[in-house]
């Protein structure tokens, strides 16, 4: 059914339309309105019911297997004490023998058992308490006071428990974890283990609002107003029928009531089951609407209050946006009637030393690095992302297409990773998928869903694709599906992978299918490592590979060759160019000229934003340098030529950098990337020339003799100076420089403070090529998270306070205690000048 709406028609319009049954209803509510607004004075105020407590800090902790280590006798009090999130895999040490071997970056999964003790507060007397976890990598048992609460293999999705039948009244409380992750690999990539996402109880009345229970959609928007519909889930766990109120009130994105509406005497119905719901529909109007995109990241908010008798029950608070998407192969994607193309990247989560278990404000970093760089979309690639990443997408401006699945099931020898989910797939996929689904669609972030990626086979079992794609349409009708590396059958948008980045593959795909749009799911793929630099281009993706063909490179858009033979053999072929001169099949510059070229194809996400963890080629490498951030959160060279494509803000950036002792007289290829139309090069205050910026390089290029001194790049638009940078020959390094990312942290155990540190001259200036091995002491008002550089060949424990200098840098990650005072910073190393800072750590201000 689906597949003839959106097939049939060039134009397809995704503005969340309605099913005929729903439309019937509204109708009947416009025509009381009037009758409600009235009858909304009834509706009395009261205290709110709902309570959501925060459940991160303070849990017992044992790193491997326990017999019966559920039951409430087991003695926990000399366990680790922690807070969430946790992984324990990346406390672990780095081993070339560790099954998972370079998928899970060589470190170690295994077994864990986690343990929380609480007590009863008295007004939950007669109330549902609910434990939720937001994530728990993989396959989790949970007990509350011995009693099995149930058992979940995804590590990704959230996943909730009732604990009221099973609570003691008068005494301690214990909720019990086993954690199991020692089958390995479990994934591709590296995944962390443990409770590495969030938790809370939530409690509530027996009456109240389900469990993702509100779905919110805006079927018309003018500028007038926007219609607001919504389908709202009630349980009533009371034993007993019963008649309740609702009122409804959108609140603007300043906190500003925008409308309001109240529904009466609505029936809960008693039956047989054990937990009874009822949907009920309802509309809003909300005038003058503030339309959501990435420029003007608009987000209401939906609140439901349920009275009984009129004393209030429950007050469930959702978040929405107001926009309107239309897909159309001949304009492309429009969003709000603007056309644009999708700016994207892809990501895995995991950062550096804290593994997977990232706390909040690491995810706000990343996400405003990515902001700043022009990026206007991320892929959550493969698996569902936490809540908060998603809230701060919604806030922060960025579409997501959002993803669930890698592979599918492990037939016909398809599988992905050995031990990963799709064992579990054929049992699990439904209740996984349908709770991703209700959990993220009132998202305005969420543009497009995801059926899964290289999902190898699928055309053989293309029953399973159809399933997916109609839960997909079936709980939310207002979105696009597109499925990574396939082009057709069920899905609305063909996905290219790799499959889309040789030599005709796009305009192949639009004279076979020329009423069907794509989309770049995963492309382009390139390498690059911070500070190192060949002149050479190359396909080749590790050293090991064996040598093209001919034929095979005939395929592959051509790479720019900077000399005529290499000129940088001092590095480890393991690391790869900052020069776009290294990719598997086509380079940043060829791509993004592709993704302008074709109205068809939306746009691109990119492999990938940072370096990860896992899918390394082999020992003693823990990543394999796809990112554009590397691990430690330092920007590599790409990052600027993407924000010179997609920022509007004016910049300059140019490469490599001028420290090259023993290169006197070597022409060097001199590289600047601008958003300006043209750009001129000096050296030591002379010019070497102003070039314009040509759309088929889309970078412009100097040949440069080398000799020590100041290199500086003016970027000029329309004749007028917008942007410079230089760069400067460093002597000798001589001491080191402290920079924190901000200037004092909250002490609420949350709050993260990332350390840069740079070699630095005599003078001052950055040595880029400096090795130094760099000891960190810390004391004071904080927990030390561990040290990272961004070198993937170095196999340093992620918690250990030395940490070699790569190309100059390293970084030092803390967070707070819930102790307020000063925290001091000193970075030493042998034959350097040492550095201390302090910095504040303050009481948190009262809301």
């Amino acid at each position: 059914m689906h597949q003839e709406l959106f097939d049939k028609s060039k134009c397809f319009t995704f503005d969340y339309n309605l099913r005929t049954a729903q439309s019937n209803y509204l109708m009947k509510k416009r025509l009381s309105s009037l009758l409600l607004i009235v009858s909304f004075l009834l509706c009395s105020p009261a205290i709110a019911q709902r309570s959501i407590i925060n459940i991160d800090f303070n849990w017992h902790f044992h790193h491997g297997d326990l017999k019966n280590g559920e039951a409430d006798t087991v003695d926990y009090s000399n366990w680790r004490t922690l807070d969430l999130p946790h992984d324990w895999s990346i406390e672990q040490q780095y081993a070339r023998g560790n099954p998972g071997g370079g998928s899970y970056a060589f470190l170690p999964g295994g077994i864990g058992w986690y343990k929380y003790e609480f007590e009863t507060k008295e007004q939950w007397s007669d109330k549902v308490v609910t434990v939720e976890f937001d994530g728990i990598f993989c396959n989790s048992t949970v007990w509350i006071n011995g009693h099995k609460l149930g058992y979940r293999p995804n590590g990704y999705i959230g996943l909730n428990y009732n604990l009221t039948p099973f609570l003691h009244r008068n005494k301690k409380n214990i909720l019990s974890v086993r954690v199991d992750n020692s089958k390995q690999p479990a994934a591709r990539w590296y995944s962390g283990s443990g409770i590495y996402r969030h938790a809370r109880f939530i409690v509530t009345d027996k009456i109240r609002v389900a469990h993702n229970g509100t779905y919110i959609s805006t079927p018309e928007i003018t500028p007038d107003q926007a219609l607001v519909h919504t389908e709202t889930t009630i349980c009533n766990e009371s034993g007993n029928p019963a008649t309740v109120d609702v009122r409804t009130i959108i609140l603007d994105p300043s906190g500003q009531e925008a409308s309001r509406n109240c529904q009466h005497n609505i029936r809960l119905f008693n039956d047989s089951n054990s937990l009874r719901k009822t949907v009920i529909h309802n509309e809003i109007t909300v005038p003058k609407p503030q339309l959501w995109s990435p420029d003007t990241p608009s987000v209401y908010k939906f609140v439901t209050e349920i009275y009984h008798k009129g004393v209030l029950l429950d007050k469930h608070i959702s978040t929405f946006g107001i926009r309107k998407m239309e897909f159309d192969v001949e304009y492309g994607f429009r969003l709000n009637g603007k056309k644009m193309k999708f700016k994207g990247v892809c990501m895995h989560q995991n950062t550096g030393c804290v593994g997977a278990a990232i706390p909040i404000d690491l995810w706000h970093k990343r996400l405003s690095q990515l902001k700043k760089m022009g990026c206007n979309a991320i892929r959550t690639s493969h698996y569902a992302y936490p809540p908060e990443f998603y809230n701060l997408c919604d806030t922060m401006g960025f579409m997501v297409m959002n993803e669930l699945f890698d592979g599918w099931d492990h037939w016909e020898g398809h599988g992905k990773a050995k031990y990963d989910y799709g064992h579990y797939f054929r049992d699990w996929w439904k209740q996984d998928l349908e709770e991703f689904i209700r959990r993220d669609r009132n998202h305005p972030c969420v543009m497009i869903w995801s059926l899964g990626n290289e999902v190898w086979g699928w055309e053989k079992h293309q029953s399973i694709q159809y399933e997916i794609n109609e839960m997909f349409h079936r709980l939310d009708p207002t979105r696009p599906t597109t499925q990574a590396w396939a082009l057709g059958t069920y899905i609305d948008i063909a996905g290219f992978n790799g499959n889309g980045e040789l030599i005709d593959d796009l305009e192949r795909f639009h004279r076979e299918q020329p009423d069907k749009l794509a989309i770049g799911t995963e492309l382009p793929h390139t390498r690059q490592t911070r500070g190192v630099y060949h002149t050479i281009g190359s396909f080749k993706i590790w050293d090991k590979e064996p040598e093209f063909t001919e034929q095979e490179l005939a395929k592959r858009f051509p790479l720019t060759d900077l000399s005529q033979s290499e000129i940088f053999n001092c590095y480890d072929p393991r690391y790869a160019s900052g020069y776009d001169n290294q990719a598997r099949w086509i380079c940043v510059r060829e791509q993004w000229k592709r993704t302008q070229k074709f109205d068809f194809f939306l746009g691109e996400f990119r492999w990938t934003a940072f370096d990860y963890l896992g899918e390394s080629w082999g020992w003693p490498a823990r990543t394999n340098n796809y990112g554009i951030i590397d691990l430690a959160g330092f920007p590599k060279d790409h990052y600027y030529l993407y924000q010179s494509l997609w920022s509007e803000t004016p910049m300059v950036h140019l490469l490599p950098h001028w420290t090259h002792p023993g290169m006197e007289g070597t022409q060097i290829p001199v590289v600047v990337y601008t958003n300006g139309d043209e750009a001129e090069l000096f050296l030591n205050n002379q010019s070497l020339g102003k070039k314009k910026m040509s759309p088929d390089t889309l970078q412009i290029t100097w040949q440069v003799p080398y000799r020590p001194g100041t290199l500086t790049a003016v970027a000029y638009d329309h004749g007028q100076e917008t942007a410079r940078k230089s760069t400067t020959t460093a002597g000798k390094a001589a001491s080191i420089r402290i920079t924190a990312d901000r200037e004092y942290i909250h002490a609420n155990r949350k709050d993260i403070l990332c350390i840069a540190v740079d070699i630095i001259d005599r003078k001052g200036i950055f040595v880029p090529i400096a090795a130094d091995t760099i000891r960190f002491e810390v004391s004071g008002s904080c927990k030390i998270l561990g040290t990272e550089n961004g070198d993937i060949l170095d196999m340093t424990p992620a918690k250990s306070m030395t940490r070699k200098a790569f190309m100059g840098k390293a970084l030092l990650m803390l967070q707070a205690s819930d102790k307020p005072g000063k925290i001091r910073i000193k970075a030493s190393a042998p034959g350097l000048k040492a550095q201390t800072v302090h910095i504040d750590s303050r009481s948190e201000p009262k809301p």
